[in-house]
């Protein structure tokens, strides 16, 4: 009941604009939309296939991002957290350029790109592209400027016992300059007002309730960002490509419980956090023509600060003082980057040669206080405040070309040389050099079947806090500082088999394997402490994917589409303590259905998505936990595109009321030994009703 008093008042707010949309039903026709005969299946053109935009006018997408997201069979990859800028990550280009800088992916560039300035969308295979460091296929966003556009999108939601979120919202402007092409974006998609509620059982070893909380958590993050981005291209061919943005990051987290001990008295515990942080990057890149190939020389820089304030207390009712701590964090972190990459032609084959510096640092001075007589002391706390830096140049060289009509083989080769320095208690300075590079092959068996396959040596990427102290407040699950953590190091072996299947969509089998080497992991610093460091010996991962896109109107469901995706995961080392175990929160299973139907000759769409995420416990040496959802995670949604210009959606979330379990088991000494207590907590969320308004101007 509670939920509906909060939304009630929402649904009356929609109600006057949803009214004159049912009237609009009927007028569709006279609008010019058309469903049901809107084909997407591709045509196939130099080897790619390629999209027209009017294919997708069924979805009325406001954003070219939007478009991107209805391609049968196709998924943008993730942003890599790599080092420096190295190869391409993502498997999207913007009119044949790769996207540059670490904030700047690819669903944000597609987001400030009105739909209504695509062209056309074009899937090619990476290996014919000789872009190295991606496998698979590639989309390549094809785009006219012609005229200011603007795009806006908003998210408001409404939950019980939880602050609405109304600042969730984007906004993008593109056009021309001078002789060149901009966008300009106010971006706070990451907004966010979550929490939950239930109780929270400690139990002894024989499984006796000791302490009962029923607890309430709440979370409120804001991260405003502007950005823009500035191309132009010269009447001889070179391009020169430039972005920038600035962010402010506010975060607030307050946990609030009401603890019984058994056989004692009530009492009140509080953890609280909050960080108010900002950071900024640039970045600009130029390519030219240069003696028989392009050369592209490439910048970058990113800053940040942030503060962060973590406290815990515990207040009685007998009288007795309160109990808890603080610990306070101030970070500095920063990276820049210079890189260069000629690339030629020789005959058949492609030749990339690269060459990128890189110097990074984290800089942070925390402290720890105690809570004496109702006043926070300052403590000892050795290991938190230091200086990590890295100064790194890596080299690689890559080469591809056909082997016959069907067959391309792309391969490369090269090397880093890092130093890895920290000062303060126990600091020092080490150099490290590591071989890099891959071998692919891309068979286009025939112009419905590609399968490729990729091998490579990787050198991974460190989080340089994990090389400090830090301290949990709530668990005592703290972390020593360890000088000597590494990257760790990797064979990765990919497979990707895409087969076309016409009018009726595409299925994508994928297939990755993995063994990792100096992966970072928890390991003992002395008999009773432990810290964030590198296993010795190989850890192993094995992930299958299918993935699947169908477009039923060929089956006579006329302007349905079905996505499904489905994943399994196994993953293998032997830990600190000699016991073979998963690695840890790494996937385990993962399940998705997506289902869309835009009603044949009117305005209107229906929807719904469920998915299950399974991972793998969390382990430390004294310590163990594992999160369960208790039902899938799910959404239903109708839709209507034509509200005075605007498209709106109302979804409603948690159909099944899914709640969060989290079990963990602290071990007297290490994992090896008995049971000190076990605590279990079940977090509820309640059903969400959720508004989204996209429009352009």
């Amino acid at each position: 009941m509670r939920f509906f008093a909060t939304t009630m008042p929402l649904a009356a707010m929609l109600f006057p604009i949803a009214s004159p949309a049912l009237a609009q039903a009927d007028a569709a026709k006279a609008n010019n939309i058309v469903i049901a005969n809107t084909d997407l299946q591709p045509r196939v053109e130099n080897g790619r296939q390629v999209y027209e935009a009017s294919q997708f006018a069924r979805f009325a997408a406001q954003t070219a991002l939007e478009m991107v997201s209805e391609i049968p069979g196709f998924a943008i990859t993730a942003l890599s957290a790599e080092r420096g800028l190295g190869e391409a990550s993502q498997n999207v280009l913007i009119n044949g350029q790769r996207i540059t800088g670490k904030s700047n992916d690819a669903e944000t560039a597609l987001g400030r790109i009105p739909a209504s300035s695509v062209v056309r969308l074009e899937i090619a295979d990476a290996a014919t592209l000789n872009i190295t460091g991606i496998n698979g296929q590639v989309l390549n966003v094809v785009t006219r400027t012609d005229g200011l556009k603007g795009t806006f999108t908003w998210r408001g939601r409404v939950r019980g016992r939880i602050a609405p979120m109304f600042t969730n919202a984007e906004i993008g402007i593109s056009g021309k300059l001078g002789k060149g092409d901009f966008t300009l974006g106010i971006n706070n998609g990451e907004a966010s007002r979550a929490g939950g509620w239930g109780p929270d059982i400690t139990r002894g070893p024989n499984s006796d309730v000791r302490v009962t909380r029923e607890m309430f958590n709440y979370f409120y993050t804001d991260r405003p960002r502007l950005a823009g981005t500035y191309s132009v291209k010269s009447d001889a061919g070179s391009i020169f490509n430039a972005n920038a943005e600035v962010e402010y990051y506010r975060f607030r987290r307050r946990a609030e419980f009401d603890v019984l001990v058994t056989g004692g008295l009530p009492s009140t515990e509080l953890s609280t956090g909050r960080t108010n942080g900002w950071s900024f990057e640039g970045g600009a890149d130029y390519e030219f023509a240069f003696g028989g190939g392009r050369l592209k020389l490439i910048g970058f820089h990113r800053g940040a600060r942030n503060p962060t304030n973590d406290v815990f207390r515990s207040d009685f009712t007998n009288g007795d003082l309160p109990t808890g701590e603080r610990f306070d964090q101030l970070v500095h972190d920063g990276e820049s980057v210079l890189r260069s990459e000629y690339r030629w032609k020789s005959g058949a084959s492609d030749w990339q040669l690269s060459l990128e510096g890189a110097y990074n640092y984290f800089d942070r001075e925390s402290e720890l206080f105690e809570l004496v007589d109702d006043d926070f002391v300052i403590q000892t706390f050795d290991g938190g405040t230091s200086r990590v830096e890295e100064k790194r140049v890596q080299a690689l060289s890559s080469y591809a070309r056909p082997l016959s009509d069907e067959l391309t083989f792309e391969a490369s080769l090269g090397g880093e040389y890092s130093q890895l320095s920290q000062t303060g208690v126990n600091g020092l300075t080490r150099s490290f050099i590591r071989p890099k590079g891959s071998v692919a092959l891309t068979w286009k068996a025939s112009p419905a079947f590609t399968l490729s396959s990729k091998l490579q040596r990787k050198v991974g990427q460190l989080s340089f806090g994990s090389f400090l102290a830090s301290v949990d407040l709530q668990n005592s699950n703290n972390n020593a500082a360890n000088p000597q953590l590494v990257p760790p190091q990797s064979w990765l072996w990919e497979n990707e088999a895409n087969w076309s299947l016409g009018k009726l969509g595409s299925i994508k089998f994928k297939l990755d394997g993995e063994l990792i080497s100096d992966l970072v992991d928890q390991i003992a610093i002395s008999p009773t402490t432990e810290a964030v460091g590198n296993l010795p010996g190989t850890a192993k991962r094995l992930r299958g994917e299918i993935n699947g896109s169908f477009v039923l109107d060929s089956i006579g469901f006329n302007g349905a589409k079905l996505d499904l995706v489905a994943a399994l995961q196994k993953t293998q080392l032997r830990d600190a303590l000699s016991i073979k175990r998963p690695i840890s929160n790494r996937g385990l299973s993962y399940w998705n259905v997506t289902f869309r139907h835009d009603i044949p000759d009117t305005d209107w769409a229906w929807g719904f998505i469920g998915e299950r995420d399974v991972a793998t416990p969390f382990y430390r040496l004294s310590y163990q936990s594992r999160e369960v959802n208790t039902a899938i995670t799910s959404s239903l949604y109708v839709e209507h595109k034509d509200i005075f210009g605007l498209k709106a959606r109302v979804t409603a979330q948690n159909l099944f009321n899914q709640k969060e379990k989290t079990f963990e088991t602290f071990y007297v000494g290490r994992r090896t030994g008995p049971i000190r207590f076990t605590r279990d907590s079940s977090i509820e969320w309640g059903p969400m009703l959720r508004l989204t308004v996209w429009g352009t101007f």
